[in-house]
Parts: structure tokens; sequence; C-alpha cells
């Protein structure tokens, strides 16, 4: 088809034009960002925490005495825990994936950096946590008993520096990248090297202060909190039976030490990810919302400008039914005119997109826009334009000569 009688057209309707191709120009550019973010907050709602989720309860308790010695009636709550029917094991943790507190180190493969290799999470644990988490061990081995100090006892002035470690494959990749992690030592500043000697599949931490490539970097060391600087975590034989043990739970703790107040908030590790991901399945619908918003609002301009521009060609378009053409060609001349109008909006939309990516990159730390979300969005809006476009084409091409031309 000559495209030359469409452009002079165009040329007379510069104003109506215009508004089509920035009206395509800007969804083009809000739907491959939000297509973009959607698909990073599924993706990050689909992590494997490393935990097993489904089969934890959470409890956390807080001294009111005065008593010193945190880290004996610990290890006693721990025994009373443990023989606890229903409970499979039971450990004690400082932090936990969907807790409300975040203990944050940077690491290197090399001491004294200018700069850290990796910002990480920091887990304690003693040698039932890898089994009471679920924690999928790949390589090496686990703590042994002789291995877990007090934590109150590792952060005292002159004590010995933490010898040994797990860590993530994620975090094993990033500071040791191709090589075998195992027996090799890794820096926090300038202590004398913590040599890893287990991998474990995933630990995700509390937070991401690196973006979402660093959900996965995680240590853990050999070292036993106390229940006033961490969380007791209990394993089930039967996940059904998880309120029961709870609700068990917290009245042993209070049994074994009177003078401490069990938190409110206690609950299943299931409970706790379902609060903790509330905020990106509320953001995937609400950018699907505007997604769709987008698309149906850019739909109706084509549509109530394709009328109007078929209402006003009455003229024309009897005249050319008269000299002969078709309604076929009558229906490709207007989809032919939305195509052009649409790519000439998907060209600007395209530099808009990335344009917007830079400042979320800038202000959110969000990574680049992946160039395969350019092309879905156009394929989206080439594909929404004609069928915009088809049923006011459609009614063009049915308008027999002779009542075009005495509507004239």
């Amino acid at each position: 088809m000559d495209i030359r009688p469409i452009l002079t057209t165009l040329r007379r309707h510069k104003t109506a034009a215009a508004l089509i191709v920035f009206e395509v120009a800007l969804t083009c550019a809000i739907i491959c960002n939000a297509l973009f973010l959607i698909q990073n907050r599924v993706a990050r709602l689909q992590r494997p925490s490393g935990m097993a989720e489904n089969e934890l309860v959470a409890l956390r308790i807080t001294d009111i005495s005065t008593n010193k010695d945190t880290d004996a009636l610990t290890r006693g709550d721990l025994a009373v825990l443990r023989a606890l029917p229903g409970v499979r094991s039971a450990t004690v943790s400082n932090q936990v994936r969907y807790g409300d507190s975040a203990w944050n180190s940077g690491v290197g493969p090399k001491p004294n950096q200018q700069l850290e290799t990796a910002s990480v999470g920091v887990f304690y644990a003693e040698t039932q946590t890898l089994d009471t988490m679920g924690m999928k061990l790949i390589a090496g081995r686990n703590f042994r008993e002789d291995e877990i100090v007090p934590l109150s006892e590792r952060i005292k002035p002159g004590a010995a520096p933490v010898p040994v470690a797990l860590i993530t494959k994620a975090l094993a990749d990033k500071i040791f990248p191709g090589q075998d992690p195992l027996g090799r030592p890794f820096y926090v500043g300038d202590n004398e090297g913590i040599r890893v000697i287990g991998v474990v599949e995933h630990l995700m931490r509390p937070n991401e202060f690196n973006g979402p490539a660093s959900a996965d970097f995680s240590v853990v060391y050999p070292s036993r909190v106390d229940y006033n600087n961490g969380l007791y975590l209990l394993r089930v034989t039967d996940p059904s039976r998880r309120e029961e043990v709870l609700k068990a739970a917290g009245e042993a703790l209070i049994k074994n030490g009177p003078q401490r107040i069990l938190s409110k908030d206690n609950k299943t590790v299931e409970a706790m990810a379902a609060e903790f991901k509330r905020t990106d399945h509320a953001m995937v619908w609400l950018l699907g919302a505007v997604c769709v918003a987008l698309l149906i609002v850019t739909a109706l301009g084509i549509v109530g400008l394709a009328s109007f521009w078929v209402q006003q060609r009455t003229k024309q378009i009897g005249v050319r039914r008269a000299l002969g053409a078709t309604r076929g060609q009558i229906l490709r001349y207007f989809q032919t005119e939305n195509f052009l109008l649409t790519s000439i909006g998907i060209v600007l939309g395209m530099v808009l997109a990335f344009a917007i990516n830079l400042l979320l990159m800038k202000y959110y730390e969000l990574p680049r826009l992946p160039a395969l979300y350019l092309p879905l969005g156009a394929l989206s809006l080439w594909l929404l334009g004609q069928l915009a476009v088809y049923g006011p084409a459609k009614r063009a091409a049915m308008v027999p000569p002779a009542l075009a031309t005495r509507a004239a």
C-alpha cells in the first residue's frame, strides 16, 4: 500500500496524531518499567529463604529481672523446649529472614580491604541451628560443639577471633568466584581471617542493602546468642501442630524463667513470611492494575480518534469506494495509519522507558531494564492498536459507495 496519502492526511491532523503518539509513548515507557518491576517483585516472592518455613515457630521473650547469666538460662530454655511433645529440634538465633531486626557486616577475600566485596547478613548459630531452620548443607561440615562460644564471651575485649564460619553458596560465588571456598579465609576489616568450613544452599537475610542480588549473602558464626538478643526457633514434627506447640512453648518459657515477658507477636514463620511479603503482593497487584488501566485508556483513545476520523472522511471513503477501492483496502488504510502512529509512539516510548529506568536505578537502586522488555512492550502496543482500530476501520469499509457519496 502507498503510504503517501496516509502521511498527507496525518499532516493535516497534526494535533490529533501527536496526541495518539504521545499517549502510546507514555504507555510504552510505563508498561515496560511496570512489567520489569512486577517481574522483580514476583522473583523476590519466589526466592527460597533456605528455611523449612512451614515447620517453624518463632518465640521472643524479654527479661525484666537483673539476671546476669542469661546464657545459662538460654541453655535451660533450649533443653525445656526440645523436650516438649511435637518439637523436632529447637535453637536460638539472632535474626531470621522475616524478622524485624537485621545484623549485617562487610566481608572480602583480602585483609584490610578499603572497600568490602559484599555486604552480608550475620547469623549466630549453634550445632542444632542448621537442622532446626532447615538449612541445606551442600559442602563441608556443620559446627562442632566445642566451636560454639556464647556471644557475650565472643565480643569481650581481647576475646579470640571467630575462627570458622558457614557461608551461603551465593556469597561463596561472590567472594571466591570459580574457586572451592572450603578452607579459604575471608576477612572482616583487619581480623585474622575466618576459615570457611561449610556452604549452605540458601539463607536469606532480613534485608537487601545492596539490592536483590545481596539477599542471599549470609555468613553463620559459631556463637550462641542469649534470649535477650535473639529469638527461639522450634521445628515441629507435624506442621498441623504448630499453634499447639507455640502455646506450649510460651508457657514452658514463662515457667522456666518467671520474670520474663513473652512477646505478643510470637507466631509461625509461615505467618511471618505472609506479613513480610504483603507489600510485594500489593505492589504486584497495583502495578498490574496500572498496566491494565493504561492499556484500556490508550485503546479507548485510539478507538475515539479512529471513529472521529472515519466520520470526517466519509466523503473521501465514498470517493475511493466509487473509484473501485475494495473493503479490504479501506480496512488496511486505517490499520496502516494506526500502525504508523503506534510505531512512532513506540520509538519515543523506548527512549522514555530508559530515561525512567535510569531515575529508578539512581533513586531506588533497581537494576537496569533488560532490552527484552522493549520488544515485548512494542508488540503489546502494536497488537492493542490494531485491535482498537479494527472496529472503526471495519465500519468505514462497510459503508456503501452510493450512501457515502450522498452523505457527503
